[in-house]
C-alpha cells in the first residue's frame, strides 16, 4: 500500500469510492441523502483544491482516502473512506496516522461520525480520539464529535 497526496485527477475515483463506502452509513441511518452520497464532482474537486487529501493505493487502485484542513489551531479530519473490499486491513488506521503526521505542528484534531457508527467510533477511540460533544441532527441521527490532543 502506498499513501500519498491525492491529485486533482483523482477526484472522480475518490468520489466514486466515497459513494460506495458511505452506503453502509446511509443504511445504518436509513438516509440516502447524506452529503457524502450527494456530493458532486465539482464539489469534490473544490474539496481537493482547498484541503489536504491523502489517498491509499493498492496495485494502482485507490483503496482509501482521508481529508483534513486547519482552522484556528485545530485540524478537522473528514471523509475517511476505505473500499469495502479492503476494510479490516489497517488502511483506515494508516490514513489517520498519515494525515496527523501531515499536520505535525497542530496540537488538536477533531472529527465526527454518527452515534450508531460503531466501527467508526471504535477506530477513532483506538486512535486516541475522545468524544467532546454531540449534535442532534434528526430523530435518527446524532453526530458524535471526537477530539485528540497531542503535543505539537
Amino acid at each position: 500500500m502506498i499513501v500519498q497526496p491525492a491529485e486533482p485527477g483523482d477526484a472522480a475515483e475518490i468520489l466514486a469510492l466515497q459513494k460506495l463506502a458511505y452506503r453502509s452509513e446511509a443504511a445504518i441511518y436509513d438516509d440516502w441523502s447524506i452529503p457524502p452520497l450527494t456530493q458532486t464532482l465539482i464539489e469534490m474537486q473544490a474539496d481537493l483544491a482547498r484541503q489536504t487529501c491523502l489517498k491509499a493505493t493498492i496495485a494502482g487502485r485507490i483503496a482509501g482516502s482521508v481529508r483534513a484542513h486547519v482552522e484556528d489551531d485545530t485540524c478537522y479530519v473528514g471523509r475517511l473512506i476505505v473500499h469495502p473490499d479492503f476494510q479490516g486491513r489497517g488502511i483506515g488506521t494508516r490514513l489517520m496516522n498519515e494525515i496527523e503526521d501531515a499536520f505535525r505542528g497542530v496540537a488538536r484534531f477533531e472529527l465526527f461520525t454518527g452515534h450508531r457508527s460503531e466501527r467508526n467510533l471504535y477506530l477513532y477511540r483506538k486512535l486516541g480520539y475522545e468524544p467532546c460533544r454531540r449534535e442532534r441532527i434528526s430523530d435518527a441521527l446524532t453526530l458524535v464529535y471526537l477530539a485528540k490532543t497531542r503535543s505539537p
